[in-house]
């Protein structure tokens, strides 16, 4: 008579310990199988003058969600049976997870976070493979993302970190171009590696044509925002209207605002707006509650269903996504939704991301869809950053100024024996797509600052990691081009181009720094950012560049700082040295 309860108590047991067990793992693996955390809110009640116009469910169905399509395709009875059974096992796990709720921590929260798996770029012999090529990011959302993990006492998973958005979240005061002919000037440095006193670093800047806020083109904004039931927290959907606010007072009397949501179904809550109506804009924000579903594809459809009707010829068109990124209903298919956004990257519509919260964060999806949609990613932890994104870079998340962007270089030889490229992991193409104009790529915003740092191995220096081929071919020419150590070009299109122009500048094998107290604080501050990225990362290709030798090498290269951007790093960089507990 009591097996059953023996069993049941077994299987409790069996997954207390189980939790447990997960409860000592720091960071949790990418793509882990994690619970829906019980007691989920339900959806908030809309008022009357709240409520948005919901497209038809056949309306949603009918787009594209062949999971629902085949639901119904069900024969009644067995749809009902099956019915049955689902809310059997929902209401069995339930009361299982009732059961168990005293024995969870109360400071334990379920981490459905996901990220992209990715391994730090190797390091490369150039007599083997002498040209590296990459698309171009502006991307800052894993920086503030690492921020939002840092200040809550927590290191961040690995793969939350990507070394070139973590660098390239400062401005690094390049030289800009005169004229807008010239969208970008390039800048570049080699000097000494402070974490391996064997290579160098090669540090290439680009700065984008700036453009001032009263100058760009009239702006035809669709904010596209999540209100499901997992954006209802004080981190997402309030921070979000707060964050959105600030960008309406930019607005001008040319501009058109329009809001979008969607949950379980989407809606339009305000139609194209002129940007001068603050009190209508604003008041349709304050309306917004969460709750329900999500479903984000319905949601993107409309978005640019609406963008498109308020099309603005030579202005700006863009959607701008604020979202935690957790689709779960329509189509969820991470391949599927990207695709939705590829193809209308080309109707001269841009797509932005902004993501909120912590728990169920969808970095993957939020990052990639930024990438096909011909805009950015920025992740918002705090007001703070929603003013640096969405007011004092206004220009630059807003304003496109070159697409397309690829960058390649080719390492001589007789000069450099081994390469690394530090970051841009997720941006690498193949040699033969530098000269495909087919091949989309990265885009730059008026003002945007863009930093590439590489590790090379000097020719003859014996430092070399990898061992040479025994039989690899001669590289000697008549023509070695001693004197240079790489050939940088570049590729972009103009905004309204479908084809792209090139730019070819050769690095110098005379302007290597011999100490590192000749570089300037911008190469010296990148490198500590680049080096604590890497720390961060398991610290692969560090020499015993710890914690310390970053905040050094930060504090004596932090220069002006009149945002205090970086002496906020250096206080992330002490904070991230006392959470790590192989520094002890």
């Amino acid at each position: 008579m009591f097996k059953p309860n023996l069993i049941l108590a077994s299987t409790l047991t069996t997954l207390v310990i189980a939790g447990c067990a997960d409860s000592n793992n720091s960071r949790i693996p990418q793509g882990s199988a994690q619970p829906t955390p019980s007691g989920t809110p339900l959806p908030a009640p809309q008022t009357a003058d709240a409520q948005p116009r919901l497209r038809e469910e056949s309306e949603v169905v009918a787009n594209s969600e062949p999971d629902v399509t085949r639901r119904r395709a069900i024969p009644p009875r067995q749809f009902v049976a099956e019915k049955k059974s689902v809310a059997q096992d929902a209401i069995t796990g339930i009361s299982i997870a009732r059961s168990l709720a005293p024995l969870r921590s109360a400071n334990e929260p379920l981490n459905r976070e996901n990220y992209h798996h990715f391994d730090s770029n190797p390091v490369t012999r150039v007599a083997e493979s002498p040209v590296s090529t990459f698309s171009i990011d502006v991307d800052t959302g894993s920086y503030s993302n690492v921020r939002r993990m840092l200040n809550a006492g927590q290191l961040p998973t690995q793969d939350a970190v990507r070394i070139e958005e973590l660098v390239n979240y400062f401005d690094y005061t390049y030289p800009a171009p005169d004229s807008a002919d010239t969208p970008f000037q390039v800048t570049t440095e080699t000097g000494p590696n402070p974490w391996n006193r064997n290579t160098r670093l090669l540090h290439i800047g680009i700065k984008g044509y700036q453009v001032a806020k009263a100058d760009i083109p009239a702006a035809n904004l669709v904010f596209l925002i999540d209100v499901s039931g997992s954006m209802q927290s004080p981190d997402k959907l309030e921070l979000l209207k707060k964050g959105m606010k600030l960008l309406v007072k930019q607005m001008r009397p040319q501009d058109r605002v329009s809001i979008v949501v969607y949950a379980g179904a989407s809606g339009v809550v305000l139609e194209p707006t002129a940007g001068d109506q603050t009190f209508k804009i604003n008041q349709a924000l304050d309306k917004l509650t969460a709750g329900g579903s999500t479903n984000g594809a319905a949601g993107i459809r409309l978005a640019y269903e609406v963008a498109q009707s308020a099309y603005i010829k030579d202005g700006v068109n863009r959607i701008l996504l604020a979202t935690d990124g957790d689709f779960n209903v329509g189509t969820t298919n991470f391949e599927q939704l990207i695709d939705l956004v590829e193809t209308r990257r080309d109707s001269g519509i841009g797509l932005s991301t902004l993501g909120f919260g912590s728990g169920n964060y969808n970095d993957h999806l939020a990052e990639q869809l930024a990438n096909k949609g011909n805009g950015t990613h920025a992740y918002i932890d705090t007001l703070n950053e929603a003013n640096k994104v969405l007011v004092n870079q206004l220009s630059s998340t807003l304003l496109t100024i070159a697409k397309d962007v690829k960058i390649q270089l080719e390492f001589n030889p007789a000069v450099v024996s081994e390469y690394r490229l530090v970051g841009y992991e997720n941006r690498q193409l193949r040699r033969e797509d530098f000269n495909n104009d087919k091949i989309d790529a990265g885009e730059i915003g008026a003002g945007h600052t863009v930093t590439a740092i590489y590790e090379i191995t000097l020719a003859g220096s014996g430092s070399e990691r990898i061992d040479p081929l025994r039989y690899g071919g001669n590289h000697k020419t008549k023509r070695n081009h001693g004197n240079e150590l790489a050939l940088l070009r570049l590729r972009y299109k103009q905004p309204d181009s479908d084809t792209s122009q090139l730019i070819e500048a050769p690095v110098y094998r005379k302007s290597i720094k011999t100490d590192l107290e000749q570089t300037t604080d911008r190469y010296r501050f990148a490198a500590a950012v680049a080096g604590f990225g890497q720390q961060l990362r398991g610290g692969e290709y560090l020499e015993g560049f710890n914690y310390d030798a970053v905040l050094q090498l930060a504090r004596g290269s932090r220069g002006s700082d009149a945002n205090g951007y970086r002496g906020e790093f250096i206080q992330l960089v002490q904070l991230a040295q006392s959470v790590d507990s192989t520094t002890r």
